[in-house]
């Protein structure tokens, strides 16, 4: 495996914990991340040398999550950042992984919702209370950082996925 390849795969999971950070504290999750993504995806399928059959399955998959992801966010259920990370998240899984990679983030989703309702249920801390990020969090009026969700479900599925094994010569 080449330096650069290892390099490329590294910045998945940096990328993921930088949504995840990111959407935590700003409850936004930028295109610019989300773009650099499919950006790298491509130079990791390119490296790789996945074949174009490989790779169009890979956007199907993120092309799939990014509709039903986005019809979610029309309905008010999930914020766009989220929709988008997702459908980035699933080009680097395609469909092999994706159908874990959606469960666990469910999963994770549901689990991360029950904190943040039972943080809500009670005041801050007078430590804490000066913290925007937590105060924002803490708001019953705000939604739920569910990138956080996403992003671990995404680096607990990552060492499965076809494009890892390849990576690695499995």
């Amino acid at each position: 495996m080449s330096l650069s390849l290892i390099v490329l795969l590294g910045i998945f999971p940096f990328m993921m914990a930088y949504a995840a950070a990111s959407d935590l504290v700003s409850m936004t999750i930028s295109n610019r991340l989300c773009l650099f993504l499919v950006g790298a995806f491509a130079l990791c399928a390119a490296l790789l040398g996945l074949s174009l059959t490989e790779i169009g399955w890979h956007l199907a998959a993120g092309g799939l999550v990014l509709v039903v992801a986005f019809g979610l966010f029309a309905a008010g259920w999930i914020g766009g950042g989220d929709a988008k990370l997702a459908a980035a998240t699933a080009l680097w899984f395609g469909f092999d992984q994706l159908m874990p990679y959606l469960s666990i983030a469910g999963l994770l989703g549901g689990l991360l919702t029950f904190a943040i309702i039972m943080l809500r249920a009670r005041p801050l801390p007078a430590l804490v209370e000066t913290w925007p990020w937590l105060r924002r969090l803490h708001a019953a009026n705000e939604g739920v950082p569910y990138g956080i969700a996403l992003a671990f479900a995404a680096l607990l599925i990552l060492p499965e996925t076809a494009i890892w094994h390849a990576a690695i010569g499995i």
